[in-house]
This record gives C-alpha cells, structure tokens and sequence, in this order.
C-alpha cells in the first residue's frame, strides 16, 4: 500500500511538472519566435526616433552595441541627422532561428535639398536584425568597418 502511494504521488509530481513546463516562456530550441513582439519593439524604437528622443531609443539596442557607444554618443548621432524620419512602417519579418528575426521596415523621410529650399520627402525601407536575449528583444545595429566597406 505504501509503495501504490508512492508511486501515485510520485506520478502526480510528474504531471505537476510537465503541466507547469507546458505553461513556463521558456522557447525551445526548434520553436519559431513571434515576430510581433520584435516588430513592435522596431516601431517603438523609430517612433522615439522621429521624435527625436534617440536617448530612449538606446535602449533598445542590444547589450553588446551599448558596451561600445555611450548613450550620449549614440543620441548625438542620431538626433543630429541631416535627414528628418516621419513615419514607420511595418513591411515583412522573418523568424526563422527562435530568438532572431529579420525585420523590413518602411521609414518616410524628408530632407532639404540644396537649390529646392523645401524639404523633400521620400520613402525608404530597412533590413533590422533583433535579437531576444534574456526574453527582451533588441536591435543588433549592422557593423560598420573603419575603410567604408563592409
């Protein structure tokens, strides 16, 4: 009789387990990410970005990207831009490794062009690269050699 209730507890264990495994975030290695939660942290980066606020948009920049540039650095450079970003739209993404997905972006734009004395406005579209890394998503910025290639 003790071992039946041993048994039965420790099937009831068992199932607690797998139960709370079935319920946990955690991403198995073949599953697919869903890219909305990366492309909603795309625009919500270009958003802080049309605003002109690249202090917050930092953030979202991976962790190893912000080991290399200051925040103060980084919002110099982007709210310094001869261009003015408008508007974000989302184009495509593409999930296929389950903590990357590759995001296409639609940014309209408008600029001054010399001899027109207006702005000029266009469209242009992005290929964003985010990766999850302790559940959060962020931007991997493409790397940029020193000679001007890549």
């Amino acid at each position: 009789m003790i071992h039946a209730l041993a048994r039965r507890a420790a099937a009831l264990l068992a199932l607690g387990l797998l139960l709370a495994g079935c319920a946990s975030e955690g991403t198995r290695p073949d599953a697919k990410p869903d890219g909305k939660v990366a492309e909603k942290r795309a625009i919500e980066r270009w958003e802080f970005l049309i605003k002109h606020e690249a202090e917050k948009a930092y953030d979202y920049l991976s962790p190893g990207f912000r080991a290399t540039k200051s925040r103060e650095d980084y919002a110099k450079e982007m709210n310094n831009r001869p261009i003015r970003w408008t508007r974000v739209l989302p184009y495509r993404s593409t999930c296929d490794k389950p903590d990357v997905c590759v995001l296409d972006l639609q940014i309209d734009f408008a600029t001054k062009m010399p001899g027109v004395g207006t702005d000029v406005s266009s469209v242009g579209f992005v290929k964003e690269t985010w990766l999850r890394t302790g559940g959060k998503w962020y931007l991997l910025p493409e790397a940029k050699s020193e000679t001007g290639g890549k």
